[in-house]
């Protein structure tokens, strides 16, 4: 008989004590038995680690021990969540739509004529008042109302802003207040 054999036959002749000794830790009979095969497992993995002629039933004790107390450590990071509860509300929304809608807009701005780009820019994104704009660009307030106003207009159209997405999107990006 080898020595692979003896080994693992006195191995399995522990199997009882080490299931007991699994159930006085975890007062569950599955995760006592997952707890000894866990056991089980490692011990034949690290079986060249077992020195000859030392306890083997503290050694097999000793994994099943620890392998139990790493297991509660890494229950206690973990959230029980049989229903799901917990896990719905670490949904996010897709991003891929708002990718979608800024790269749009950005195509739409870039086709507006320069001078309601940057009335819109100024009062839109940068939320400076029309005041403020029509100093910025040297003109009067009654322009920059004038091309805020055409710029919006071209933008939805050239967005085809039929879809309340796309509304509350460029709404979003231009900040459409009349401060």
């Amino acid at each position: 008989m080898s020595t692979t054999t003896s080994w693992r036959d006195e191995v399995v002749g522990l199997i009882p004590a080490l299931r007991a000794f699994a159930w006085s830790l975890s007062h569950n009979g599955s995760d006592a038995d997952d707890l000894v095969q866990d056991t089980l497992i490692k011990a034949w993995t690290n079986r060249d680690k077992f020195e000859p002629g030392t306890n083997l039933r503290a050694w097999l004790f000793t994994i099943l021990r620890n392998t139990y107390y790493t297991s509660v450590l890494r229950r206690r990071r973990e959230v029980r969540d049989e229903t799901g509860e917990y896990a719905d509300t670490l949904k996010t929304p897709p991003t891929q739509d708002w990718s979608v809608a800024m790269h749009s807009l950005q195509a739409a701005l870039q086709q507006l004529p320069a001078e309601h780009r940057e009335a819109l820019i100024l009062v839109g994104a940068a939320g400076l008042s029309y005041e403020e704009a029509a100093e910025i660009c040297g003109c009067a307030l009654g322009t920059i109302k004038s091309r805020v106003n055409r710029a919006r207009a071209r933008l939805l159209k050239l967005m085809d802003a039929e879809h309340a997405n796309d509304v509350m999107a460029l709404e979003t990006m231009t900040a459409m207040g009349t401060a």
